[in-house]
């Protein structure tokens, strides 16, 4: 958060630096897309059941801000979590391989939809450590 501070303020003093010398900053319609460091990137993520907090780990692969590769290990603590983390990561790729990564928000896969919390929690994570 305080890089986003920091890269804010120097933008908000470079269209001041604009002003002042007569120029004007050219216009943001708030549409342009992020921008992504190619590279893999991990991060965990974890999510609440009715009985445990079970934690995931999200490795994937950016190229042009689209995801080429990912895989997701699961540390599960209760058996039908290891069910539900399983049915997850089997059908992960098909649901994110070939997606720009600003368009990824999972919300149910192969019937596991607590699992895709801790992996928008990761998605999320990475997303700051590409564009860092």
């Amino acid at each position: 958060m305080v890089a986003t501070l920091h890269r804010a303020g120097a933008l908000v003093g470079l269209a001041g630096a604009a002003v002042f010398a007569g120029c004007s900053a050219p216009a943001n319609d708030g549409d342009a897309a992020e921008s992504y460091a190619d590279g893999t990137y991990t991060a965990d993520g974890s999510y609440a059941t009715p009985e445990s907090v079970e934690t995931i780990s999200v490795t994937l692969t950016l190229a042009d801000g689209v995801v080429t590769e990912v895989a997701v290990e699961g540390d599960p603590q209760l058996p039908e979590s290891e069910s539900f983390q399983s049915a997850f990561i089997g059908g992960i790729s098909d649901e994110v391989v070939g997606a720009p990564i600003d368009e990824l928000s999972v919300s149910r896969v192969a019937g596991s939809s607590l699992t895709s919390g801790g992996f928008n929690e990761a998605i999320e994570a990475i997303k700051a450590d590409a564009a860092g």
